[in-house]
């Protein structure tokens, strides 16, 4: 079974804590990682953008000058695309980005990125965050004392507003409930830090 360190808030070691091979020990399939990652990027897109082409563009409608005999080329409208003030061609309109990834495809993703974690010693288990009340101050005296926590994402069992609040003003940290883990964040952080509880949902939910 894969182990990892188990440390207090004050930064010091616990002991060890195991965690299930299944999930924390799977194959590392990149390929997985990747498909879920790019389908996450575009259906965080809203598709809203929305350009005029030349029949959409108001104006136009008089022919700038006659065919022939004027020396200058042929126009048909001011609102072509070549001139100034003109619509635009092929231009964006409102579509839709959203992606489908089976099942199976993201529970892969997801074993994938958290055994990477695992693999690269880049996860530790918090036994308890020791705060009545928010301070950034104690949350980065706490990173401090872990070894290579920039950029850390928390992954909580349960609502922590001190937790949250005291990380929002850490600079590429993250704090997450343990329903709304996802593969980029976890690959889009460095250090992961969660709790016993979080640890012992996602065994139980993601498990063989």
């Amino acid at each position: 079974m894969p182990i990892v360190k188990k440390v207090d808030f004050n930064g010091e070691v616990m002991g060890d804590f195991e965690l299930s091979g299944d999930i924390f020990e799977a194959p590392i399939h990149v390929p997985a990682m990747h498909q879920v990652v790019v389908a996450h990027l575009a259906n965080m897109r809203v598709g809203t953008h929305n350009t005029k082409d030349r029949g959409d563009v108001r104006g136009g409608g008089r022919k700038p000058w006659r065919q022939k005999h004027t020396g200058r080329a042929r126009a048909g409208s001011n609102r072509s695309p070549v001139w100034v003030g003109g619509g635009v061609a092929h231009g964006p309109h409102p579509r839709d980005y959203h992606q489908k990834v089976n099942r199976k495809v993201r529970r892969l993703a997801l074993r994938s990125a958290l055994s990477l974690k695992v693999h690269e010693n880049n996860m530790v288990v918090v036994d308890h965050f020791a705060m009545d009340a928010p301070k950034t101050k104690d949350m980065v005296s706490f990173l401090g004392r872990l070894e290579g926590a920039a950029k850390p994402l928390f992954i909580l069992h349960e609502s922590n507003v001190p937790v949250i609040k005291s990380a929002s003003n850490i600079p590429g940290a993250l704090v997450l409930h343990v329903d709304s883990i996802n593969v980029y964040d976890i690959l889009n952080h460095v250090k992961l830090i969660v709790t016993p509880e979080a640890v012992r949902k996602l065994e139980e939910v993601f498990g063989a």
